[in-house]
C-alpha cells in the first residue's frame, strides 16, 4: 500500500505522515520525503540556485522517486537522496531504505505530478488555513534551514503563493481524503491508520 499525504509548505504532512507511523509501526512502515529527491544543482553558481522555483514540478527528480516508489513496490531496496537545504545539493550519503508493506510519501506536488499520483493507493490533502502555513515555514527556514526573515517573505511572494494556487490547491480535488488541520486531525489519522492496520493484518493471513 502507497499512501500519499498531500498538502502546501507547512500544512502539516509530514508529522501527519509521523504520528501515524508511531500508531501502526516502524517495522511496517517507512516515510519517503518528497523534500529528498529535490534536483542536484550542484553545477549551478550558489547564487543562481537561491533564485531556482522550488515549488515548481520541475524542481523535484521525479524520475528517480517514481522509480523508488516502483521499486518498494516491486520489494527492493532503495537509497534515498538526502537534501542539503542550506547549499541545495544533495549530500554524497544516502539513506537506505528497506522494502516494507506500508509507504507514505508525502510532498507538496506528489498529485500534481501524474506519474507519482498514479502510484498512489490512497491520497490525502492536508488542508490547512494559508497564515498558519506560513508562520510554520517562516520558522522553520530559519530554524532548520539557515534562511533569513526577509529571504523567507520574498520568497513566499515570488514562488511560494503563486505555485501553491496553481498546482497545490487544484491538486486537492484529487485526494481521497481530505484532513482539516484547522479542524482535529486525530479523526483522520485515525481512519488512515485502520486502513492501514487492515492491509498488515490480511498480509498476516496470507490474503490481499
Amino acid at each position: 500500500m502507497i499512501i500519499g499525504i498531500c498538502g502546501g509548505t507547512g500544512s502539516g504532512k509530514t508529522t501527519i505522515a509521523r504520528k501515524i507511523i508511531e500508531a501502526v509501526s516502524r517495522e511496517s512502515v517507512i516515510l519517503l520525503e518528497q523534500d529528498s529527491y529535490y534536483r542536484n544543482l550542484e553545477d549551478m553558481p550558489l547564487d543562481a540556485r537561491r533564485q531556482t522555483n522550488f515549488d515548481h514540478p520541475d524542481s523535484i527528480d521525479s524520475e528517480m522517486l517514481v522509480n523508488h516508489l516502483k521499486r518498494l513496490k516491486g520489494n527492493l531496496a532503495v537509497e534515498m537522496p538526502i537534501y542539503d537545504f542550506k547549499t541545495h545539493t544533495r549530500k554524497p550519503q544516502t539513506e537506505h531504505l528497506d522494502p516494507k508493506p506500508v509507504v507514505i510519501v508525502e510532498g507538496i506536488l506528489i498529485f500534481a505530478e501524474a506519474r507519482i499520483s498514479d502510484l498512489l493507493d490512497v491520497k490525502v490533502f492536508v488542508d490547512t488555513p494559508d497564515d498558519i502555513r506560513f508562520i510554520r515555514r517562516l520558522q522553520r527556514d530559519i530554524a532548520e534551514r539557515g534562511r533569513t526573515v526577509e529571504s523567507v517573505i520574498a520568497q513566499y511572494y515570488a514562488t511560494v503563493r503563486p505555485m501553491h494556487y496553481e498546482f497545490v490547491e487544484p491538486s486537492k480535488r484529487n485526494a481521497d481524503l481530505i484532513i482539516p488541520e484547522g479542524g482535529n486531525p486525530e479523526i483522520g489519522i485515525e481512519f488512515l491508520c485502520g486502513l492501514i492496520r487492515e492491509k498488515l493484518r490480511r498480509e498476516l493471513s496470507g490474503s490481499n
